[in-house]
């Protein structure tokens, strides 16, 4: 009987070390792209095109200069790209936690066929491709006047209702009835049970699905191209795909500044809330 549990503790330790092992190298194969475009933003342009995955030296080496060539390049200010990334990220984000959990709630609680039915299109819109509306989304836009970074968020609650809803219709059902019930009885409406008791329960889902949605519309570049009047309005993904001399050529070494710059926010804040985004998805997805 020992040596059995002997046999299969040894086992156990076997599987754990090969996975340690293998999940160790796919983490260094999706680091390498972002270790490679910060080596190559601090490398002459030269440079980055001929010796791509060597480090930088004295006669490679352009120090801070691609920084300072990316940020001021061409008649248009990256820090106005800046502003716009943040206030479409912030925006968006706002609208799509608090209107989805709004929307979950009632989906969850008022059990009908409607219900039933806008709770599966949600779903069902998750898998459908950007590519099939993107032509007719980019002329109702138009038409709506949804094309500044001040409305533009309204198209993403649009593309992110999906996914939020699902996960937080699978939270809303862990939650006891019987609080809301107290609540009601206490003499609360519908609206302030949701904004009293509801709302900050939905705290764990809701960190996930605001890291999920800043992640997406940060780093978008289709979107905001095809919706946004370029010649007033640019993300970062615009403009950097902007950084183009004469004749079309790229400045690959303030390309990869500018990437690199655009990276950290994402990756800073990532890494200190990612550990809600598994509690987030294991309440919505599993509870439910």
């Amino acid at each position: 009987m020992k040596n059995r549990r002997t046999r299969t503790l040894q086992s156990e330790r076997r599987m754990k070390a090969a996975m340690s092992i293998v999940l160790t190298i796919v983490c260094i194969i999706y680091c390498l792209p972002v270790v490679s475009v910060a080596v190559n933003s601090f490398k002459k342009n030269t440079y980055v095109k001929t010796d791509t995955f060597s480090l930088p030296n004295e006669e490679s080496s352009a120090g801070f200069d691609n920084f300072i060539k990316g940020m001021t390049f061409g008649e248009y200010p990256f820090w106005k790209s800046v502003v716009f990334s943040v206030v479409i990220t912030v925006l968006s984000t706002a609208l799509i936690v608090l209107f989805t959990s709004m929307a979950a709630w009632y989906i969850a609680r008022v059990d009908s066929k409607i219900c039933r039915i806008i709770y599966y299109l949600c779903v069902f819109s998750m898998v459908v491709p950007f590519q099939m509306v993107m032509y007719t989304l980019s002329k109702t836009a138009d038409t709506l006047k949804l094309n500044t970074p001040w409305t533009i968020p309204v198209v993403y609650l649009g593309f992110g209702a999906g996914l939020a809803i699902f996960m937080f219709v699978g939270f809303v059902k862990s939650i006891p009835l019987e609080i809301e019930e107290a609540a009601s009885i206490d003499g609360c409406g519908p609206v302030r049970t949701f904004f009293s008791v509801v709302f900050p329960m939905l705290k764990p889902t809701m960190i996930s699905v605001g890291i999920l949605e800043i992640m997406w519309v940060w780093n978008d570049y289709l979107l905001p191209s095809l919706v946004l009047d370029l010649n007033k309005y640019k993300t970062i993904p615009i403009h950097i795909q902007y950084l183009k001399g004469s004749y079309g050529t790229v400045d690959l070494g303030a390309t990869m500044a500018l990437i690199f710059l655009s990276i950290i926010p994402v990756i800073i804040f990532y890494l200190s809330c990612q550990k809600y985004i598994i509690k987030g998805v294991a309440a919505g997805a599993v509870k439910g």
